[in-house]
């Protein structure tokens, strides 16, 4: 899943932002048990990624009041 910039998270309608976030959440759990049993992850920076673009999804649900 590709980084979700502002203005696209905005288009969302807030069923869809909640479904990414649900699946976001998803692959950070995996990612972070991928890590945690000592695999090589694939892309080193994709727990940062996945945790940043979260953090987006929320900060822009409390801007419009949806949480």
């Amino acid at each position: 899943m590709a980084i979700l910039r502002l203005d696209e998270i905005r288009k969302m309608t807030p069923e869809e932002r909640e479904e990414q976030i649900t699946k976001l959440s998803s692959d950070l759990i995996r990612e972070r048990a991928m890590a945690s049993a000592g695999g090589a992850p694939e892309n080193p920076g994709r727990i940062r990624e996945i945790r940043r673009t979260i953090a987006r999804i929320k900060t822009i649900q409390r801007e419009l009041g949806e949480r």
